[in-house]
């Protein structure tokens, strides 16, 4: 590590011990039984280099104890053994993996169970019949080499292997996000090979596959996907028969969802011999005109987006937090400023973060992860300035990378969609991998018609889009052209305090004014909601995302240190900004 970077450890990263990340992974679709396979594994690369590596970490942060460098391209493999516990015994057996950057390769007993591209998303595979043959084989060889007293005996000899074959290339054509080998300024440190949960759930042989859920302010449509013929869904004491696998639940007195008051409803469903339990929120989304503007309205009424730029990087973990309870310290700590919305940005993060933001109460607007080639003076600079061209139907070209884009975009849908803290997705970010932002749109909106659906977030405008989506840093803050589309304020701020003691790099600083002092710094933050801001909001704005939420690396401009140590802005210098904001859409 160079001397002007500093090990910086989150208070929960300076204190981990036993097994990390040992929490269900999936609180949407949660079923009792379940193996956390995370903590040492061993790992290899392909010039030799073999050590422990904490999983769920990547190799290249600080909590992954891995010392051995990372060759980009070139493989990682992952190996530890498990056991099937007795209780399992007749159930068929799942392996799931939150996610692994950004190609891989899985192999139980030695033989190949599944392969997956997509370093964002989650993946599983049946292994059931691997080891049914890998434990018939095991006791074929006790029955006939051991004594009488012994054969049929012994757990041990009913040892799993598993193998992880990971490979990060940062390939132009799969999702990459930010990451960049020659990281510096807005391009962070690479991640591979594992960095989300890996597990083991044991399942019926008729079970349920998936939960589709469609909620407004009145009720929910459940689907069961696969499961068994019959099966029935209990809620609030009631109990619901499925119907071709699907029943509407509508609540005689709804609670709807706000950040305000973040109502869930629990429910389980019964399906054969499965059982799962998963909740889901009634709230509506529109846009509706108000005084002659457009507006985005939360249950039918208009509702000012209060939020920051969500990167979702960890100074000890990178991707990944030391600790679940980071997330839920992230969004407390916003909301005590006074935010109710984040922006994910260019990553998908494990569940838990959005299950967070559902019971908590914190809107999230989704970002795709992009991938195509990027170029600094077409993509950011000139843009910045004005000066871009609009038509974007022959821009990265390339059929392959279009392919893996749409079709990231369609498993991002739906892996997220049953959460109600979502409620805004964005497709293309400063012209990122952008090409046919029109066709795209009609594609997301044929997949979730419910949300809003920003296409082209900052610049490189067509003509389809639920927003007119702006980032201004340089100049002072403006409503964009298309005044009859909802105005929204998708990037602002970046401003600079930097406290040396809790950032990355001593030398190098990255953001868009800086400040000296952190009084000076609150007060000019302050300032630019209160001056420029909440006038906007009166004319038309609504929904503003402050740059940004922590400090990444050489960025200094979160509100949050990278270790998550320091909180530059204390509750009394963001008061009554919230309330201004919610005032002037409702004028």
């Amino acid at each position: 590590m160079q001397k002007s970077f500093q090990k910086l450890y989150t208070t929960e990263g300076e204190t981990l011990s036993g097994i990390p990340w040992e929490r269900y992974p999936r609180p949407q679709m949660k079923r009792e039984k379940w193996l956390c396979l995370n903590g040492d594994w061993s790992l290899r690369t392909e010039d030799g280099q073999e050590g422990t590596i904490q999983v769920p970490f990547c190799p290249e942060s600080l909590l992954s104890c891995f010392d051995g460098p990372v060759r980009y391209g070139e493989a990682l493999c992952y190996e530890r053994t498990f056991v099937i516990p007795k209780d399992w015994a007749g159930m068929r057996v799942l392996l799931h993996f939150g996610a692994v950057s950004s190609r891989c390769e899985v192999f139980v007993d030695g033989e190949k169970v599944c392969e997956h591209e997509n370093g964002y998303l989650s993946f599983s595979a049946d292994i059931s019949e691997v080891i049914r043959k890998t434990e018939e084989n095991v006791r074929e060889r006790t029955n006939e080499d051991a004594p009488e007293n012994a054969r049929g005996q012994g757990d041990a000899l009913h040892t799993h292997h598993l193998t992880v074959r990971a490979w990060n290339d940062l390939s132009e054509k799969l999702p990459y996000g930010k990451q960049r080998i020659k990281r510096g300024g807005m391009w962070y440190t690479p991640v591979s090979g594992i960095w989300q949960t890996v597990w083991l759930e044991p399942v019926p042989e008729k079970y349920v596959q998936r939960l589709i859920i469609r909620a407004d302010a009145t009720g929910a449509e459940i689907q069961v996907v696969r499961g068994a013929a019959e099966g029935f869904v209990t809620c609030e004491g009631k109990r619901y028969e499925l119907q071709g696998g699907r029943v509407r639940i509508e609540p005689e007195r709804p609670r709807l969802w706000t950040p305000e008051t973040p109502n869930l409803y629990e429910f389980t469903v019964t399906s054969g011999e499965d059982c799962v339990t998963s909740y889901f929120a009634l709230r509506s989304l529109s846009i509706e005109q108000r005084n002659g503007k457009p507006r985005l309205c939360l249950n039918g009424e208009p509702y000012f987006f209060h939020g920051l730029l969500d990167q979702g990087y960890f100074s000890d973990g990178i991707y990944t937090p030391a600790a679940p309870e980071l997330y839920e310290k992230d969004v407390l700590a916003m909301k005590e400023l006074g935010f109710n919305m984040l922006r994910k940005h260019i990553k998908i993060e494990p569940e838990q973060f959005y299950y967070d933001c559902d019971r908590l109460g914190m809107i999230v607007f989704q970002d795709m992860v992009n991938n195509g080639k990027y170029r600094y003076f077409r993509d950011t600079i000139f843009p910045t300035f004005g000066f871009c061209s609009e038509n974007d139907h022959k821009k990265h070209p390339d059929p392959e990378a279009r392919a893996a884009f749409l079709e990231g975009m369609r498993q991002t849908v739906s892996q997220l969609s049953n959460h109600p803290c979502i409620c805004y997705w964005t497709i293309f970010n400063e012209g990122w991998g952008q090409f046919e932002a029109d066709k795209a749109y009609d594609a997301l909106k044929a997949l979730d018609g419910d949300r809003f659906v920003d296409s082209t977030s900052g610049w490189f405008h067509q003509k389809k889009s639920d927003v007119d989506s702006l980032h201004v840093y340089f100049q002072k803050l403006h409503l964009g052209k298309q005044r009859e589309l909802v105005q929204v304020l998708s990037e602002f701020g970046g401003y600079v305090y930097k406290e040396p003691k809790h950032s990355h790099n001593l030398q190098k600083t990255y953001g868009y004014k800086i400040f000296k002092d952190r009084k000076t710094f609150a007060a000019a933050l302050r300032d630019v909601y209160l001056k420029e801001l909440v006038p906007l909001a009166e004319q038309g704005l609504c929904a503003s995302v402050y740059t940004q939420v922590s400090d990444v690396e050489d960025e200094t401009n979160g509100i949050l240190t990278y270790d998550r140590r320091v909180c530059k802005l204390q509750k009394k210098e963001m008061d009554g900004i919230a309330e201004a904001l919610q005032e002037a859409v409702r004028k």
